[in-house]
């Protein structure tokens, strides 16, 4: 099946030409778009030369909208200047996960979207949708958020299901987007400074039940008090709403989902399949069989009986205390770009910590939080000394776990998590 030239006649902006930006600029052309590009970057703009290159602003005519990657800001904490026109004009500001539903139904299909957000576990619960409909012989495709872009995707039959990963970011840029199924999984801080505090972050999230109606499935967990109170939120609008938990959730064998964060997750993606129609003996063996997400918990290395634990996608204190929970005794590398709040929250699983091992630009603020606490700790640095020291100290006192759960950014001395994440596997893989 290929798409209509469902936007044949409209003109689109696209900026910010990475991981979304270009696919996004390559398919609304394809689907019959006019399409104009721009990167602030020199050599972002070099790559794509296909395409007429110029500010949204200096575009001559009008604009049916502005593809903005969902990394730029439109609002807080200060909007790009050619997002700020965009608005002044009138331009919708859009992310094209939008333009994706929009491309589906304009070309005849009725595939349903299922859509999942949280401060953690998104990319989890949505690579296990996907392998739960993959298990049950129903065509899917998986992304947004969590890669490929959104527009990359293919036009699925009527029979298929989309399964979108939504950040806070995108969630802000929809207009029309309506998911069959959406997931609300779990809310702490986080991206408040694209927010401005936690009410605004909570608003944002809230958009995946937006449009929603009777016959469409809002899955809200309960393990956190912010979620529930949107579950409350959520009990008085249309759709029919389903509350779970990690606690009351057993993930039986699998091996891929460790821990209450995970039962969690797997509570969420088992409540859609089931809103989606997939029977219980495939969501059943989906999750039994579910092969994981790099850079979550994931094993990279066994070096004289000592595992290296890649939890680099924990950009957050939350997030690493889910990895922190599932290890009774561990050396951690910690440190990066720290949020708000820093580490203290994860002060109730310091007992667990043989030695911390610090990193990156907020090291030093780490390391304050685990003196006060009394937890033994070295300032690494970088990655690289952190793993040498870490490795040499789990072989002298016994210990099985090499957690690197960042608790923090990444970007302070990486493009993102997954080259921490990889850096931190490659390093662990030469001590052999």
């Amino acid at each position: 099946m290929n798409f209509a030239p469902v936007f044949k006649g409209q003109r689109f902006a696209v900026l910010g030409l990475g991981r979304a930006g270009l696919p996004a600029a390559r398919a609304l052309r394809e689907m019959g778009a006019e399409v104009f590009v721009w990167d602030d970057s020199a050599s972002a703009r070099e790559g794509a030369e296909e395409f007429p290159v110029m500010r949204p602003s200096e575009v001559p005519g009008r604009i049916d909208g502005l593809v903005l990657s969902p990394g730029i800001p439109h609002r807080l904490p200060k909007p790009h200047d050619q997002a700020a026109w965009a608005l002044a004009q009138g331009v919708p500001v859009l992310t094209d996960a939008e333009l994706l539903y929009r491309a589906v139904r304009g070309s005849g299909s009725q595939a349903k979207f299922a859509g999942i957000t949280g401060t953690n576990g998104k990319s989890t619960t949505t690579a296990l949708l996907a392998h739960i409909c993959t298990v049950a012989g129903i065509p899917n495709a998986a992304g947004a958020n969590l890669g490929p872009a959104a527009l990359s995707l293919p036009l699925l039959p009527d029979s298929g299901v989309y399964v979108l990963e939504m950040s806070s970011y995108m969630l802000e840029r929809i207009a029309t987007l309506r998911f069959d199924a959406a997931a609300m999984l779990n809310l702490s801080p986080d991206h408040l400074d694209r927010h401005g505090d936690m009410a605004g972050y909570a608003a944002a999230k809230r958009e995946i039940f937006a449009r929603q109606e009777a016959g469409d499935t809002a899955v809200i967990g309960i393990d956190d008090e912010p979620s529930r109170q949107m579950a409350v939120w959520a009990r008085g609008q249309k759709a029919r709403v389903i509350e779970i938990s990690g606690a009351d959730f057993a993930v039986g064998d699998a091996k891929a989902l460790p821990g209450a964060h995970n039962a969690q997750n797997a509570a969420a993606a088992a409540a859609m399949a089931r809103a989606l129609g997939v029977p219980a003996a495939a969501i059943a063996e989906g999750i039994r069989t579910y092969p994981g997400l790099p850079h979550r918990q994931q094993e990279v290395a066994v070096v004289q009986g000592v595992r290296f634990i890649n939890d680099s996608k924990a950009t957050n204190a939350d997030a690493a205390s889910r990895a922190m929970g599932c290890y009774d005794r561990f050396v951690w590398i910690a440190g990066g770009v720290g949020k708000a709040g820093g580490i203290e929250d994860l002060a109730p699983f310091f007992p667990r910590v043989a030695k911390a091992f610090l990193i990156g630009q907020d090291a030093e603020n780490f390391a304050a939080t685990l003196k006060r606490h009394g937890v033994a700790h070295a300032m690494a640095g970088t990655l690289d000394a952190a793993v040498a020291q870490a490795f040499a100290l789990a072989r002298a006192g016994g210990i099985r776990e090499i957690l690197f759960s960042p608790a923090a950014a990444s970007f302070d001395q990486f493009q993102n998590f997954e080259q921490r994440g990889e850096a931190f596997a490659q390093l662990a893989r030469e001590l052999s």
